[in-house]
């Protein structure tokens, strides 16, 4: 195959996901990149070993990350970071925030050495604030740094209305927006069961109210829910979620997806990496899409936008 996927942190739960996940989908081979240079070999193989089966001919390799190991990305199509100290119980996304900064610097000094004309799909945590010291680092176009957020926030909110109503996940489409927080925006006025809005459902009295609260609620603390139950981070749903967005780029699907990008102007919001919908493509995000708020959904917008500038303030980015 002609095009090629690293994945940084490779070698990690949500990093080895994502790169099983493009392997398998043949989207592209991939290079696994992490500071466990034995494992990410390792990691590597076991995934090559499993493309036969898969019926993939993609090709998978792994090195440690290091500057020999980084020359293997060159010319990447797409880099997925995934780097980054995962939560532990009790510990918020801000947290992560001074550590993966640092594991931010490293990486993207290397990803544009290597591959200056790549698009960057942030994953690590603090993920709105780690997403603009990306772009920062990187001095890339906002178009070719694109946060994975609202894919998986997006995703969990179906999974919850999927479980409450006794329905398909296929026949439910809901839209988070904000930042990748407690903060986040769930909109249940634009999210939909076979077209059908979710306060429409309550009208109907098929979803009551109080559930509906509940499950935002639940949407919003979807990952400390994950990480109280596991004793780490999610990976599963992270990583195909990275993968979901690396196949709509590589594939020139002009997606619609819940992406963090880097707004100038747009919902009210200036110089900040905020998830909103955009249209994913080969030329990374290649429109922002504008959706007409009421004043209380944008109220909670600029609040969620308010709560990651704090973090972007405090490692000036």
């Amino acid at each position: 195959m002609n095009r090629k996927v690293t994945v940084v942190g490779g070698a990690g739960n949500v990093g080895a996901t994502v790169a099983r996940a493009v392997a398998h989908k043949e989207l592209a081979d991939v290079v696994i990149i992490d500071i466990a240079e034995t494992k990410a070999a390792g990691i590597a193989l076991d995934i090559y070993q499993s493309c036969p089966v898969a019926g993939s001919s993609a090709k998978v390799v792994g090195f440690g990350a290091t500057d020999d190991g980084f020359a293997h990305t060159a010319n990447s199509d797409v880099v997925v970071i995934t780097s980054g100290v995962p939560r532990k119980p009790g510990m918020s996304r801000d947290d992560l925030l001074a550590v993966n900064h640092d594991i931010m610097k490293s990486v993207t000094a290397q990803i544009v050495k290597y591959s200056p004309n790549t698009i960057i799909v942030p994953v690590a945590n603090p993920l709105d604030a780690m997403s603009q010291a990306v772009y920062r680092l990187s001095g890339f176009p906002r178009q070719r740094v694109i946060g994975m957020a609202g894919v998986l926030d997006s995703a969990r909110m179906r999974t919850f209305v999927a479980m409450e109503l006794g329905v398909s996940v296929n026949d439910v489409n809901c839209f988070v927006l904000g930042g990748h927080g407690d903060t986040m925006v769930p909109l249940p006025r634009l999210s939909t069961v076979a077209g059908i809005p979710l306060t429409e459902l309550v009208a109907m009295g098929t979803l009551s109210q109080a559930k509906l609260d509940e499950i935002c609620t639940r949407t919003a603390n979807g990952g400390a829910e994950i990480t109280k139950l596991v004793g780490t981070s999610a990976w599963y749903a992270p990583g195909e979620s990275a993968a979901a967005m690396v196949e709509a780029i590589l594939k020139d699907q002009k997606r619609i997806m819940p992406c963090s990008v880097f707004l100038q102007g747009e919902y009210g919001i200036n110089d900040l990496f905020v998830g909103v919908p955009v249209k994913l493509g080969a030329g990374g995000v290649e429109e922002i899409i504008q959706i007409n708020l009421t004043e209380s959904e944008k109220a909670a917008l600029l609040k969620s936008a308010g709560a990651v500038k704090e973090l972007v303030d405090v490692i000036k980015v």
